[in-house]
C-alpha cells in the first residue's frame, strides 16, 4: 500500500471505557460493505494514521533553527502522591504544594489511594485534589507509583512530580526539581536529601542510605546522590518507558532502568521537613537491606546478564585451570597419587563455569530481545497517545462546530422573528 495515496481516517463510533481512554469500536466504509472490504478499509486507515504519525515524529525530531527546545514552555505538570491511610498527614502535604511552577502552564494534583481504610480520599477532596486513582486493595508502594504514572500519562502530563504523603520533602523545592527538565538538561531528576544532617535518621540508616546509593551508582552508571529518595520529577517520554516490576519500592529499580537506557539523570539538593510518622517502608533494617539487595540483583541480572553470569563463570573456569595445573604438577613429581580429588574438583568447577557462561550468553540474547520489545512498546504507546489526542481534539472541534451552528440557528430564528 502507498502511504501517500491512502484515504484519510474516518472514525464512526468511539466508546469510552472505565479507564477513560477512547477506543475505536467500528470502522465502516460505505462503498465496500463486505467483510473483505471492511478489512481493507481498516488497514488503509491504519496505514494512513501510521504514515502521518511517522511524518509528524520526523518533523518534531528535526532541530529547530529558530529556538531551542529548552525554551519551550511545558503545558501540564501533575504532582502525584501515593497514599495508604494518610488522612492525618495528607492535608499538611497538600497545603504546601504549589499551583504555579515557572516554565509550566498548568499544575494539577493527583493522589493514588492504595486501598486506604481511613478518610484519605475525603481529605484529598477537601484540599482541592484534581484527580484520584483508587486501587481496590493495598498493592504496595511500587504498584501505586506505576498506577499514578499511567494515569498522569493518560491525563496528558508533560512532567510528573512524585512526592510522599507524609510531608517528608519540602514542597518549595519542586521548582528545583523541574528546572533541569524545563532547561532540557535532564529527563529524570531526583531530589537529594541532606542525609548526614537529617536528625531523625539513625546512624545505621544514614550509612545504609549512602551505601545503597553507592551500589546503585555502580550498577546504573548514573550519578545519583540519594537513590532511595522518592522526591523526583520525570518527563513524559521517560515515564512512558519506565516499567516497575517490584512489589516493594520503585526508587532503586527506576534509577537502574534509567541508567541502563541512557536517560539523562540528575540529582539536585533538596530540603526535608520534620518527621511526622515513622517510615512504613523501613519496618526493620534487615528486611529493608535484604529486599533492596534483591531488587538491585534482580535488575542487574535483567539488564546486564552477560556480566552477572559471565564474570563468575570465567572465574570458575580459571579456578578449574588452576586445579588442573596443580594436579599435573603433582603428577609429574610423584605420579599424582592421592591428588585425584583435585582433578575431580577441577572437572566440576569447569562444568559449573561453562554453565554460567552459557546462561550469561542466553540471558544476553534475551536482553537484546527485551530491549527491542521495549522500543516497540514505547512506539506503540506514543502512537496510541497521539491517536487519542487527535480523537479528543476532533471531538472538541465537532462540539465547537455544533455549538456555533446552534448559535447561528438561534440568531437566524431571532432575526426572522424580528422581521415578522
Amino acid at each position: 500500500m502507498s502511504l501517500q495515496n491512502s484515504p484519510q481516517p474516518k472514525f464512526n463510533d468511539v466508546a469510552t471505557p472505565d479507564d477513560g481512554l477512547p477506543i475505536l469500536v467500528t470502522r465502516r466504509c460505505s462503498t465496500q460493505p463486505t467483510p473483505e472490504g471492511e478489512l481493507a478499509a481498516g488497514l488503509s486507515e491504519l496505514e494512513s494514521i501510521i504514515g502521518q504519525e511517522l511524518a509528524e515524529t520526523a518533523r518534531k525530531n528535526t532541530p529547530s533553527q529558530t529556538a531551542p527546545a529548552a525554551s519551550r514552555a511545558l503545558e501540564k505538570l501533575i504532582i502525584q502522591i501515593p497514599c495508604y491511610n494518610e488522612a492525618e498527614t495528607l492535608g499538611i502535604t497538600l497545603d504546601a504544594l504549589p499551583r504555579e511552577i515557572d516554565g509550566i502552564e498548568s499544575v494539577e494534583w493527583l493522589i493514588i489511594d492504595d486501598g486506604s481504610q481511613d478518610a484519605t480520599v475525603a481529605v484529598a477532596k477537601q484540599h482541592g485534589v484534581d484527580h484520584v486513582v483508587k486501587l481496590p486493595k493495598n498493592q504496595g508502594l511500587a504498584r501505586a507509583f506505576q498506577a499514578g504514572l499511567n494515569e498522569c500519562l493518560r491525563l496528558g502530563a508533560d512532567v510528573i512530580v512524585n512526592t510522599d504523603a507524609d510531608n517528608q520533602y519540602c514542597a518549595d523545592d519542586i521548582q528545583n526539581l523541574v528546572d533541569p527538565i524545563v532547561r532540557g538538561e535532564a529527563e529524570l531528576v531526583i531530589g537529594a536529601r541532606p542525609i548526614s544532617e537529617t536528625s531523625h535518621f539513625s546512624f545505621l540508616k544514614k550509612k545504609l542510605q549512602k551505601l545503597g546509593s553507592f551500589v546503585v551508582r555502580q550498577v546504573s552508571q548514573a550519578d545519583v546522590t540519594d537513590a532511595p529518595s522518592g522526591f523526583r520529577a520525570i518527563t513524559r517520554k521517560t515515564a512512558m518507558r519506565l516499567n516497575v516490576f517490584s512489589d516493594y519500592t520503585y526508587t532503586l529499580e527506576t534509577i537502574i532502568q534509567a541508567g541502563q537506557n541512557s536517560f539523562a539523570v540528575k540529582s539536585v539538593p533538596i530540603r526535608t521537613n520534620a518527621d511526622l510518622r515513622p517510615s512504613r517502608l523501613l519496618k526493620s533494617i534487615s528486611s529493608y537491606v535484604t529486599r533492596s539487595a534483591m531488587t538491585i540483583v534482580r535488575i542487574f541480572m535483567t539488564y546486564r546478564p552477560l556480566h552477572f553470569f559471565g564474570i563468575p563463570g570465567v572465574a570458575l573456569c580459571m579456578g578449574s585451570l588452576f586445579l588442573c595445573l596443580r594436579y599435573l604438577a603433582f603428577f609429574v613429581l610423584d605420579g599424582g597419587a592421592g591428588h585425584v580429588q583435585s582433578l575431580i574438583l577441577a572437572a566440576i568447577t569447569m562444568g559449573a563455569g561453562l554453565l554460567f557462561v552459557v546462561v550469561g550468553l542466553l540471558g544476553d540474547l534475551i536482553s537484546v530481545n527485551r530491549k527491542l520489545m521495549e522500543k516497540v512498546d514505547y512506539r506503540l504507546a506514543v502512537l496510541d497517545d497521539r491517536i487519542t489526542n487527535r480523537l479528543l481534539n476532533q471531538s472538541d472541534t465537532n462540539q465547537q462546530q455544533r455549538a456555533e451552528a446552534k448559535t447561528g440557528d438561534q440568531n437566524s430564528s431571532e432575526h426572522s422573528t424580528r422581521s415578522q
